[in-house]
């Protein structure tokens, strides 16, 4: 089984690139082989990664069905968000003037304004606007290398959420020329939901889906079983499962994780990890390198999986307890790992962490 990660060459990886949890195909090795003929599971590439769909049904549910529906969703949504795409519906209205207001949807309006309440909850340092910042360190693809600090104060002038003006549920501008959105912080927790909706529009209860390692689940596996997805460990040497998370609730969750242990690159002794802070244009250098979060809006953890990564478990836990988020901090000193968790971590209901 394969250790997902987000791929910087490929959509939806701009803003920060992330390992996250075990493919969702790994959830069902751990819950043994024999399984019935009528479970279904379907797979493919999508957005630099692959996706990949269980579920069950009684009755013969239409697999090939099911997967053009999925497809053809995650197709459209591409259209719309991914910031590499010419074509793409934002990164046409990160090419548009300043004041020049552009219709974009009410898909992306609703989740700029989503983030626009993490960017507020998270004091700055989670910003989808951050996408110059983070050309100019060379996360985008380019060369890596530190810029200067009148280079960063240049392109901080052009960061800010707040530069992102909705005059309807359908229209953006920007009051800033050259500011660009990057939505991949957010958008593929919000692929994850629409993936879902594909299979619940289709009347299906019990399932799994999965994108780049960031997951949903509903119901439970056939025989009653149910779904169980691990967590890797946040350690760049090694690829190997940390943590075994057991989802009892029949009721949809889903789960998202952040880390830093992947991508970073080192200058003159100097460790540059991608995930940057909004506020000061630089990389965080906090210990924490990994923050999981389980809600039952995947667009919701998606997004606060970054901030809180952003943040670090000492600041983080106390606007994640302020903000009832459910989430699982992971931090490294000393080549030794320690955890943090949030109050509504330990009050979620069918789940247990071993």
């Amino acid at each position: 089984m394969l250790l997902l990660s987000r791929n910087p060459r490929y959509p939806f990886s701009g803003w920060r690139l992330r390992r996250v949890l075990l493919a969702g195909f790994l959830a069902l090795a751990l819950g043994g082989c024999n399984q019935p003929p009528s479970l279904v599971k379907l797979s493919g590439p999508a957005q630099g990664t692959t996706w990949h769909v269980t579920f069950w049904q009684p009755g013969s549910p239409d697999g090939e069905a099911i997967r053009q529906d999925v497809v053809a969703e995650l197709a459209r949504v591409d259209a719309l968000m991914s910031n590499y795409r010419s074509d793409s519906v934002i990164e046409r209205f990160n090419r548009a003037g300043a004041s020049e207001f552009l219709e974009v949807g009410p898909e992306i309006v609703n989740l700029i304004a989503k983030a626009r309440e993490v960017t507020k909850a998270s004091r700055g340092c989670y910003d989808l606007t951050i996408k110059p910042v983070f050309d100019l360190w060379g996360f985008s693809g380019q060369q890596v290398s530190v810029p200067s600090e009148t280079e960063l104060r240049n392109q901080l002038q052009i960061v800010g959420i707040d530069h992102v003006v909705a005059r309807s549920g359908n229209t953006l501008a920007k009051s800033v020329r050259d500011l660009q959105v990057d939505l991949s912080s957010i958008a593929q927790g919000y692929t994850v939901k629409k993936m879902a909706d594909v299979l619940e529009s289709a009347g299906i209860e019990h399932y799994l889906v999965e994108l780049g390692g960031e997951l949903k689940t509903r119901g439970h596996k056939l025989g009653g079983e149910p779904w169980r997805v691990a967590i890797e460990r946040p350690t760049p040497e090694e690829r190997s499962i940390h943590k075994v998370i057991t989802i009892r609730s029949d009721t949809p969750l889903s789960v998202m994780t952040s880390g830093t242990y992947r991508h970073y690159f080192d200058d003159q002794g100097q460790r540059y990890s991608h995930v940057l802070d909004a506020r000061t244009g630089w990389p965080v250098s906090h210990s924490t390198v990994s923050v999981t979060v389980i809600d039952q809006d995947p667009t919701r953890a998606d997004a606060w999986s970054t901030a809180l990564l952003c943040l670090g478990a000492r600041e983080g836990t106390a606007v994640a307890d302020q903000h009832d988020i459910a989430a699982l901090f992971m931090e490294e000193k000393n080549n030794q790992l320690s955890e943090t968790t949030t109050e509504a971590w330990h009050v979620i209901e069918g789940i247990t962490v071993d």
